[in-house]
């Protein structure tokens, strides 16, 4: 199954780390987390502070352990296919989050969300369309539900991801949509 997946994390330094996470699975299903700063992450900047607005306070009242989040991530989303707008980003975030709680730092891989989004409307499209027809569509399938996404990140985890969601919903209606002017 398919899941997509955002973080938030204390700045875009080096030496950043991740604050909260967040996926919603093709089903719908979501699941969402603050993590407090785990011993050692000290990188805080402000400016991120004030896009995400998630105070290190917040994190340290009401965060739950890293290695808590990251037990529950391995438990909810090992084997599925897991999904980012920004793969570079969230996967080092991920693998900070993995690391700090003592687990292999690939154990979850990230792939990204224009992946999903391409293969989604291929496989709707392969039994009505040419392979040449089909590269076509979906580069114009894919580009209209991207031009569709909320033109502003939120900046939360649970927003980001829900809109990588609802942009692969809009996808797979739009191929099944083709599919049925075709038939």
């Amino acid at each position: 199954m398919k899941a997509f997946l955002d973080f938030e994390a204390s700045s875009l330094s080096k030496n950043s780390y991740p604050i909260e996470v967040a996926w919603v699975f093709q089903s719908g299903r979501s699941e969402h987390h603050l993590i407090a700063p785990a011993t050692g992450w000290v990188d805080w900047d402000d400016a991120s502070e004030a896009i995400h607005g998630i105070s290190r306070s917040t994190l340290e009242a009401e965060g739950k352990s890293h290695n808590e989040v990251a037990s529950r991530m391995m438990e909810a989303l090992t084997g599925h296919d897991l999904f980012a707008s920004a793969p570079s980003w969230d996967g080092k975030w991920l693998s900070v989050l993995l690391r700090g709680a003592g687990l292999p730092r690939h154990a979850l891989r990230l792939r990204d969300t224009d992946e999903a989004l391409r293969e989604s409307a291929t496989e709707i499209l392969r039994p009505v369309l040419t392979a040449t027809r089909i590269d076509v569509a979906v580069h114009e399938i894919v580009a209209k539900a991207n031009l569709a996404r909320n033109t502003e990140p939120a900046h939360r985890a649970l927003a980001d991801a829900i809109d990588e969601y609802e942009t692969w919903l809009r996808v797979r209606q739009a191929a099944r949509a083709l599919v049925m002017s075709l038939a």
